[in-house]
């Protein structure tokens, strides 16, 4: 659909990328941007009363509105990290304050370890106690399972919007109305790292209390991050990094901090990134979500039709119908990194082990598995190459 908008695959003619759910390739737009800044535009933001540095400082704050706009918040509810993982470390922390002994923590079992390490850390540090929600048969959250789990000791429930390794989107707006009609100062966290190149998303109707994502996951750099915070949050929970830009006042003996988006963001930012960000927002706004949503629906169903052809081949969810474009699948009886190492030899990029859903992959069953993960580079002949690398598996183990 767009693979002539991508220049790795002008240099790798020969590159069948299927690991998009791990990171994303960039289009052009998207590293002109950042080129252009560094050219034109590089200095320190929000520091120098000068040309270049008013430049950069507004080149960052159109940066977060269209960030802000994408995802239906205010710019002000915007905060820049270097990943979703550092986003979720971060929410951990000024957390920490609000917690106390025997409080509890639900996790979904499906979350990535970014977003699980973390709360087992906080966990031990404040004698928390973690329960995890389980899933259905579809690989859904079992929703009886939520609601027996949760409790007046629940403070906070955290779980991906759509799990890195299945594919499978869990229907975020019933799972926050169950929890929030339960109690409502429970605090949502969702991982959209999985999502936000897939599906439109409105944080404000979902009621969500932090929101985070990467920028890589979505034609973007590699080396920022999202975090969105709910305004009466921001404003209740206390600074993270301290130094330059997050300070109102600084004293021998004491600071005052700001008290806004800014608390957590000490240290001079990148704007080079910062407008990467903002160009693949633009480039995905370009062609629309809806676009990018269907066609990637068609590659999927497509890769699906052929992958049930072969009878050496296990799919799992295979009858899920809210996914996004990933599967997850083994050659019977032969180790996914096998399999993986023959792909490669084909130009064939996928993914393979246990996807950092360790116990995950545990509540499964499955030791470690591959996984296919589309975008709209991709094309029906990415596919076929990758169903005949696949007999060429079978050759050699069978």
């Amino acid at each position: 659909m767009h693979k002539n908008k991508f220049p790795i695959f002008e240099n790798n003619r020969e590159l069948v990328y299927l690991d998009s759910a791990a990171t994303t390739q960039k289009p052009k737009e998207v590293l002109d941007a950042m080129y252009n800044y560094n050219i034109y535009n590089n200095a320190s933001p929000n520091r120098g009363s000068y040309k270049l540095s008013l430049e950069a400082t507004n080149l960052y704050k159109e940066s977060k509105k269209n960030v802000a706009t994408f995802i239906g918040a205010e710019s002000e509810e915007i905060i820049y990290t270097k990943s979703a993982t550092e986003s979720l470390n971060l929410i951990s922390y000024v957390l920490e304050k609000e917690l106390k002994k025997n409080d509890e923590i639900l996790v979904g079992i499906s979350s990535h370890h970014s977003n699980l390490v973390p709360w087992q850390e906080l966990a031990k540090r404040k004698n928390i106690v973690l329960k995890y929600i389980y899933l259905d048969k579809n690989g859904e959250f079992d929703l009886s399972d939520l609601k027996n789990k949760l409790s007046n000791n629940t403070r906070l429930v955290t779980f991906s919007y759509a799990v890195n390794t299945t594919g499978v989107v869990h229907d975020v707006k019933k799972i926050i109305n169950l929890i929030k009609t339960f109690n409502t100062n429970i605090k949502i966290i969702v991982d959209g790292a999985q999502i936000v190149l897939h599906k439109n998303i409105d944080v404000k109707k979902l009621d969500i209390d932090f929101f985070v994502f990467s920028a890589h996951k979505m034609f973007g750099p590699i080396g920022i991050g999202v975090l969105y915070i709910k305004k009466e949050l921001i404003e209740k929970l206390p600074p993270f990094l301290y130094g330059g830009d997050m300070i109102e006042f600084v004293e021998e003996t004491k600071s005052i901090y700001k008290n806004n988006y800014e608390k957590y963001e000490g240290g001079t930012q990148s704007v080079e990134l910062a407008v990467g960000l903002s160009a693949a927002i633009e480039f995905i706004n370009k062609i629309g979500i809806k676009k990018i949503e269907t066609y990637e629906k068609e590659l999927h169903d497509y890769l699906l039709s052929k992958l049930k052809e072969l009878d050496f081949i296990e799919i799992y969810f295979e009858n899920q119908k809210n996914k996004t474009p990933v599967i997850a699948f083994n050659v019977k009886n032969v180790h996914s990194h096998d399999v993986s190492q023959i792909l490669d030899m084909n130009n064939i990029a996928i993914r393979t082990g246990h996807h950092c859903t360790q116990p995950l992959m545990k509540y499964l069953n499955i030791p470690s598995c591959c996984r296919v993960s589309l975008s709209i580079y991709n094309t029906e002949n990415d596919i076929n190459k990758l169903i005949k690398s696949l007999y060429k598996v079978k050759e050699i183990f069978y």
